[in-house]
């Protein structure tokens, strides 16, 4: 399923709008037990993430600085997840280039 959401208040520099959006995907996946998006769930997910990454937006910009940064680095500041994600732009760019021209391949 998901891992544990990230601490994003505190975070130097503060917590990026796709961290945060990347945590309110996390806490969707988790309540609905939805773990791949399909088309018959897309459009509710992807809404409910949406108001959760406002909310959490609007929460971290109003609570008061944190004494302490949080112990853990999220997901996305990290160099072997960054490098995941690459390798998924990569092999996903190179999968639309064969469709593009016509170049047999499997799913």
């Amino acid at each position: 399923m998901c891992r544990n959401i990230t601490t994003l208040r505190g975070l130097e520099p503060p917590a990026t709008d796709e961290e945060i959006t990347a945590a309110a995907l996390q806490f969707v996946r988790k309540v609905t037990g939805v773990t791949k998006v399909s088309d018959a769930t897309r459009e509710p997910v992807e809404q409910a993430t949406q108001e959760i990454a406002d909310i959490v937006t609007r929460l971290l910009d109003a609570l008061p600085e944190r004494r302490q940064p949080p112990k853990t680095v999220p997901p996305l500041r990290r160099a072997e997840v960054q490098e995941r994600i690459a390798q998924r732009i990569k092999e996903r760019e190179e999968h639309e280039r064969m469709h593009e021209q016509g170049i047999a391949h499997s799913h």
